[in-house]
């Protein structure tokens, strides 16, 4: 079945991904990709998309657990203008009208635009012209048994700073099911108890959970879990979490008793994490043929922009100028380990390596990974597993150099020798063909590098630091 899917006009790149995930997760069969399709005339970031679906529940599941669907629609008629929308409309079966213009239910007919703004009168007007639909029942605004939507875009040469529309399209169409954003304020950042400098914004946290698929009945895992802001995402879903952070201070004692990581789920009255623990995800505690346990693991590894990478050891130990040290029995209780800078290549490698050996068959590993673009704009090399399939790629453009591109990756491969021996030979060519910045540590600085250099005046009355400092409260 054919639906015309609505998106909000935001996070372009993550649309799509978003609806291919929650349609496995709801039924649909992930042996073939969906299948898309772009209204006549229109270009890619349009809002208007059809989509093909097994049923209805499915296109209804979708959009109410969406955050970037506005609605799914079952479309009875299109058009370049009024007259060809009437003829559409009148060609769509009866079979499938009739049902829901009965006497016996009520409805609501909305207008919705894309480019433009209507009037009231004009919107009038236009739901006053469906007098050729035979509608029997009764008006009901508040709480329809059917709601009809008549969507209209506009022809514009310049729409809004997207691409040209070149001919006006008009869309009528059943309601099947609509997004419920309240989730977003229910949950924003600034209202929530524990926060930290690299605390993920809760609409791209949601959506991190939802290309992760998710639900009751999973294990998500975070291992850089920080302030929890990802778990909580998934913990709002039905799954089940587990966190580890190389700082002890944040998953034991955050800024005291009522203020912690376990303060943030119980703020939102959701199920706490089935365990946080201080670890170094460089040298990880898991045993040896431990069984594969994890659905998905969600994380925004730390690429040096915000806060940097840490790994057990410290400078010193690190570089083998002093021997490792074992921490006595009666300072333990507060005792903060030392650790070393954790570059990014390294990290993801072991993230990789994680992820191969802890997930499940076609658990998900779902991160966060930073891009800069150089003047030559060459293309970006994404870091790469034998266990897995990378299935969706979403870009957020941060600023004219950098931004950050999310990876959804599937475990295909099972975990074996042979793969940990094929993964670090692809490790190593990653490394060395992969731009510098990503094992010198020095993102921060070609990130925040002002594009022009000689236009910053150095006399002391108006010399400003150009690289921004943050203000905010670190943990």
């Amino acid at each position: 079945m054919w639906f015309l899917c609505v998106f909000y006009h935001r996070l372009l790149d993550f649309r799509k991904p978003e609806v291919e995930a929650l349609a496995e997760l709801f039924g649909e069969e992930d042996e073939s990709p969906l299948q898309w399709r772009l209204p006549e005339h229109h270009h890619n970031d349009t809002p208007f998309h059809f989509v093909h679906l097994s049923s209805e529940e499915i296109a209804q599941n979708i959009a109410k657990r969406s955050l970037l669907v506005k609605g799914m629609y079952e479309l009875w008629g299109e058009g370049a203008s009024y007259e060809e929308l009437k003829d559409s409309i009148e060609r769509f079966p009866d079979s499938r009208k009739l049902p829901f213009l009965a006497s016996d239910s009520t409805f609501r007919i909305s207008v919705e635009t894309f480019g433009k703004a209507l009037t009231f009168d004009e919107q009038r007007e236009r739901i006053d012209s469906f007098t050729y639909v035979p509608f029997k029942g009764k008006v009901n605004l508040k709480n329809p048994d059917h709601n009809f939507f008549l969507m209209e875009m506009d022809e514009s040469e310049e729409n809004n700073g997207l691409q040209p529309i070149l001919q006006r399209r008009i869309f009528f169409g059943r309601e099947v099911g609509f997004a419920d954003r309240k989730l977003l304020p229910t949950f924003q950042l600034k209202s929530r108890t524990y926060l930290g400098p690299t605390a993920m914004d809760a609409e791209m946290a949601f959506l991190m959970a939802n290309q992760a698929k998710a639900a009751s009945g999973k294990l998500v895992y975070d291992p850089f879990v920080g302030t929890g802001s990802i778990l909580v995402s998934a913990a709002r879903f039905g799954a089940m979490t587990m966190g580890a952070d190389i700082d002890i201070r944040v998953v034991r004692d955050g800024r005291g008793p009522d203020c912690n990581v376990w303060s943030n789920f119980k703020q939102y009255g959701l199920p706490t994490p089935v365990a946080l623990l201080r670890m170094d995800n460089n040298l990880p505690p898991w045993r040896s043929g431990l069984k594969e346990i994890f659905d998905a693991i969600i994380c925004d590894p730390p690429y040096g922009v915000r806060a940097g990478g840490r790994k057990s050891g410290g400078r010193k130990i690190l570089k083998g100028t002093v021997d490792p040290y074992t921490v006595p029995e009666d300072k333990r209780t507060d005792h903060i380990p030392s650790t070393g800078a954790y570059s990014l290549v390294e990290c993801v490698h072991d993230l990789l390596h994680l992820a191969a050996r802890m997930l499940v068959m076609k658990g998900r590993l779902v991160f966060f990974f930073p891009v800069l673009r150089d003047e030559n704009g060459s293309e970006v090399k994404f870091p790469e597993h034998p266990c897995f399939k990378l299935v969706a790629v979403s870009e957020q453009i941060l600023s004219s150099r950098y931004s950050r591109v999310l990876l959804t990756m599937v475990k295909v491969e099972p975990y074996s020798e042979v793969i940990e021996e094929a993964a670090r030979l692809m490790h190593l060519e990653f490394r060395e063909n992969h731009l510098k910045w990503l094992e010198e540590g020095n993102i921060h600085s070609s990130v925040f590098k002002p594009s022009d250099t000689s236009e910053i005046r150095t006399d002391s009355k108006s010399f400003k630091d150009p690289k921004p400092k943050y203000r905010g409260k670190y943990v």
